[in-house]
Protein backbone atom coordinates (compact mmCIF):
# COMPACT_ATOMS: atom_id res chain seq x y z
CA UNK A 1 0.00 0.00 0.00
CA UNK A 2 1.18 3.58 -0.68
CA UNK A 3 0.52 6.79 0.01
CA UNK A 4 -1.83 7.15 -3.37
CA UNK A 5 -4.35 4.22 -2.20
CA UNK A 6 -4.60 6.85 0.94
CA UNK A 7 -5.39 9.67 -0.98
CA UNK A 8 -7.82 7.94 -3.37
CA UNK A 9 -9.49 6.62 -0.16
CA UNK A 10 -9.75 10.44 1.02
CA UNK A 11 -11.27 11.50 -1.85
CA UNK A 12 -13.77 8.57 -2.38
CA UNK A 13 -15.35 8.39 1.57
CA UNK A 14 -14.88 12.45 2.11
CA UNK A 15 -18.18 13.11 1.24
CA UNK A 16 -19.71 10.45 3.44
CA UNK A 17 -17.65 10.25 7.21
CA UNK A 18 -16.79 13.47 9.37
CA UNK A 19 -13.24 15.18 9.12
CA UNK A 20 -13.08 15.10 12.97
CA UNK A 21 -10.84 17.68 14.74
CA UNK A 22 -7.47 17.26 16.66
CA UNK A 23 -7.67 19.79 19.67
CA UNK A 24 -4.80 20.34 22.03
CA UNK A 25 -5.65 18.64 25.51
CA UNK A 26 -4.62 21.17 27.84
CA UNK A 27 -4.82 18.52 30.76
CA UNK A 28 -2.28 16.17 29.04
CA UNK A 29 0.18 18.75 27.91
CA UNK A 30 0.59 19.54 31.30
CA UNK A 31 0.78 16.34 32.78
CA UNK A 32 3.64 15.44 29.95
CA UNK A 33 5.11 18.61 29.38
CA UNK A 34 4.50 18.60 25.73
CA UNK A 35 1.35 19.75 23.73
CA UNK A 36 -0.52 16.81 23.57
CA UNK A 37 -3.66 16.57 20.76
CA UNK A 38 -6.07 14.68 20.52
CA UNK A 39 -7.47 13.43 17.25
CA UNK A 40 -11.77 13.13 17.95
CA UNK A 41 -13.02 10.38 16.19
CA UNK A 42 -15.45 9.47 18.27
CA UNK A 43 -17.80 12.19 16.58
CA UNK A 44 -18.07 9.70 13.54
CA UNK A 45 -21.89 8.47 13.42
CA UNK A 46 -21.16 4.55 15.26
CA UNK A 47 -18.44 6.99 17.86
CA UNK A 48 -15.02 5.42 16.15
CA UNK A 49 -12.18 5.17 12.93
CA UNK A 50 -13.14 2.04 12.20
CA UNK A 51 -15.91 3.67 9.44
CA UNK A 52 -13.47 5.34 7.29
CA UNK A 53 -11.89 1.74 6.50
CA UNK A 54 -15.44 -0.07 6.14
CA UNK A 55 -16.85 2.54 4.16
CA UNK A 56 -13.57 2.28 1.31
CA UNK A 57 -14.29 -1.30 1.76
CA UNK A 58 -17.69 -1.11 0.67
CA UNK A 59 -17.80 1.76 -1.48
CA UNK A 60 -15.34 -0.50 -4.05
CA UNK A 61 -17.51 -3.74 -4.46
CA UNK A 62 -18.72 -4.63 -7.95
CA UNK A 63 -22.25 -4.78 -8.28
CA UNK A 64 -22.21 -8.30 -8.20
CA UNK A 65 -20.95 -8.25 -5.22
CA UNK A 66 -23.48 -5.75 -3.70
CA UNK A 67 -26.13 -7.90 -4.63
CA UNK A 68 -24.51 -10.81 -2.70
CA UNK A 69 -24.14 -8.64 0.35
CA UNK A 70 -20.88 -8.60 2.83
CA UNK A 71 -20.24 -10.39 6.00
CA UNK A 72 -17.55 -9.34 8.52
CA UNK A 73 -16.44 -10.38 12.24
CA UNK A 74 -16.34 -7.95 14.93
CA UNK A 75 -17.23 -7.38 18.36
CA UNK A 76 -18.18 -4.29 17.75
CA UNK A 77 -17.18 -0.84 16.38
CA UNK A 78 -16.28 -2.86 13.07
CA UNK A 79 -19.88 -4.59 13.17
CA UNK A 80 -21.27 -1.37 13.73
CA UNK A 81 -19.35 0.30 11.29
CA UNK A 82 -20.09 -2.30 8.30
CA UNK A 83 -23.77 -2.57 9.34
CA UNK A 84 -24.42 1.26 9.36
CA UNK A 85 -22.77 2.00 6.02
CA UNK A 86 -24.61 -1.31 4.48
CA UNK A 87 -27.95 0.10 5.25
CA UNK A 88 -26.89 3.52 3.90
CA UNK A 89 -25.63 2.00 0.87
CA UNK A 90 -28.53 -0.61 0.05
CA UNK A 91 -26.08 -3.70 0.80
CA UNK A 92 -26.64 -6.84 2.68
CA UNK A 93 -25.05 -7.09 5.79
CA UNK A 94 -24.32 -10.55 8.06
CA UNK A 95 -22.15 -9.34 11.16
CA UNK A 96 -21.15 -12.27 12.90
CA UNK A 97 -20.15 -11.54 16.65
CA UNK A 98 -18.30 -13.83 19.30
CA UNK A 99 -20.21 -15.23 21.94
CA UNK A 100 -19.17 -12.99 24.70
CA UNK A 101 -19.95 -9.67 22.79
CA UNK A 102 -21.73 -7.62 25.60
CA UNK A 103 -25.65 -7.31 24.38
CA UNK A 104 -25.57 -3.73 24.19
CA UNK A 105 -23.55 -3.62 21.37
CA UNK A 106 -24.93 -7.02 19.29
CA UNK A 107 -28.33 -4.25 19.91
CA UNK A 108 -26.20 -1.31 18.49
CA UNK A 109 -25.14 -3.38 15.50
CA UNK A 110 -29.09 -4.92 14.95
CA UNK A 111 -30.08 -1.69 14.89
CA UNK A 112 -28.48 -1.27 11.36
CA UNK A 113 -31.12 -4.17 9.98
CA UNK A 114 -27.79 -6.58 10.15
CA UNK A 115 -28.52 -10.10 10.27
CA UNK A 116 -26.35 -11.03 13.48
CA UNK A 117 -24.94 -14.63 13.97
CA UNK A 118 -23.00 -15.16 17.61
CA UNK A 119 -20.57 -17.55 17.43
CA UNK A 120 -17.01 -18.46 18.86
CA UNK A 121 -15.82 -17.99 22.00
CA UNK A 122 -12.34 -16.64 20.78
CA UNK A 123 -11.42 -14.25 17.90
CA UNK A 124 -9.86 -16.82 15.62
CA UNK A 125 -12.56 -19.46 15.80
CA UNK A 126 -15.31 -16.47 14.92
CA UNK A 127 -12.84 -15.23 12.01
CA UNK A 128 -12.58 -19.64 10.79
CA UNK A 129 -16.79 -19.37 10.61
CA UNK A 130 -17.18 -16.71 9.06
CA UNK A 131 -15.04 -17.39 6.01
CA UNK A 132 -16.57 -20.97 5.24
CA UNK A 133 -19.83 -18.94 5.90
CA UNK A 134 -18.93 -16.04 3.10
CA UNK A 135 -17.50 -18.42 0.67
CA UNK A 136 -20.94 -20.82 1.40
CA UNK A 137 -23.27 -17.53 0.55
CA UNK A 138 -21.32 -16.09 -2.40
CA UNK A 139 -20.60 -13.40 0.33
CA UNK A 140 -17.39 -10.64 0.70
CA UNK A 141 -16.09 -10.68 3.54
CA UNK A 142 -15.27 -6.93 5.10
CA UNK A 143 -11.86 -7.81 7.29
CA UNK A 144 -11.64 -5.59 10.48
CA UNK A 145 -7.76 -5.05 9.71
CA UNK A 146 -6.22 -7.29 6.74
CA UNK A 147 -7.86 -6.10 3.95
CA UNK A 148 -5.99 -2.84 2.02
CA UNK A 149 -8.67 -1.02 1.83
CA UNK A 150 -9.76 -0.92 4.98
CA UNK A 151 -6.14 0.02 5.77
CA UNK A 152 -6.21 2.45 3.23
CA UNK A 153 -9.40 3.79 4.58
CA UNK A 154 -7.99 3.96 8.09
CA UNK A 155 -4.77 5.78 6.92
CA UNK A 156 -7.25 9.07 6.09
CA UNK A 157 -7.08 9.71 9.54
CA UNK A 158 -3.22 9.90 9.42
CA UNK A 159 -3.29 12.70 6.39
CA UNK A 160 -5.62 14.88 8.31
CA UNK A 161 -3.41 14.62 11.35
CA UNK A 162 -0.90 15.94 9.21
CA UNK A 163 -2.68 18.47 7.71
CA UNK A 164 -4.21 19.89 10.87
CA UNK A 165 -0.76 19.54 13.05
CA UNK A 166 2.23 20.32 9.79
CA UNK A 167 4.92 20.30 12.58
CA UNK A 168 3.73 17.23 14.09
CA UNK A 169 7.10 14.99 15.65
CA UNK A 170 5.15 12.26 17.09
CA UNK A 171 1.75 9.99 16.41
CA UNK A 172 0.44 7.83 19.25
CA UNK A 173 -1.96 4.76 17.56
CA UNK A 174 -4.12 2.49 19.43
CA UNK A 175 -3.10 -1.18 18.35
CA UNK A 176 -6.03 -3.97 17.71
CA UNK A 177 -5.46 -5.79 14.50
CA UNK A 178 -2.95 -3.18 12.81
CA UNK A 179 -5.03 -1.66 10.33
CA UNK A 180 -5.39 2.19 12.10
CA UNK A 181 -1.41 1.96 12.52
CA UNK A 182 -0.43 0.45 9.41
CA UNK A 183 -2.38 3.31 7.75
CA UNK A 184 -1.89 6.26 9.84
CA UNK A 185 1.91 5.39 10.16
CA UNK A 186 2.30 5.30 6.07
CA UNK A 187 0.34 8.34 5.64
CA UNK A 188 2.14 10.53 8.18
CA UNK A 189 5.99 8.67 6.85
CA UNK A 190 5.44 9.38 3.73
CA UNK A 191 4.09 12.96 4.19
CA UNK A 192 7.34 13.65 6.38
CA UNK A 193 9.70 10.21 7.14
CA UNK A 194 10.95 11.79 10.48
CA UNK A 195 7.81 11.49 11.79
CA UNK A 196 7.52 9.05 15.13
CA UNK A 197 4.76 6.61 15.34
CA UNK A 198 4.14 4.77 19.00
CA UNK A 199 2.65 1.73 18.99
CA UNK A 200 -0.11 1.50 22.33
CA UNK A 201 -1.81 -1.81 23.56
CA UNK A 202 -4.06 -2.25 26.43
CA UNK A 203 -2.13 -4.18 29.57
CA UNK A 204 -5.10 -6.01 30.45
CA UNK A 205 -5.42 -7.40 26.26
CA UNK A 206 -1.88 -7.33 24.69
CA UNK A 207 -3.30 -7.79 21.41
CA UNK A 208 -0.39 -7.17 19.98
Amino acid sequence: MQLQDIEEARERISEQIEHTPCVRSATLSAMTGADIYLKFENLQFTASFKERGALNCLLQLTSEQKQNGVIAMSAGNHAQAVAYHCKRLGIPACIVMPRYTPDAKVEQTRVHDAEIILHGRVFDETLTFTQALAKERKMTLVHPFDDVRVIAGQGTVGLEIMEQIPDVEMIVVPVGGGGLIGGVSTAAKSVRPEVVVIGVQMQRFPST
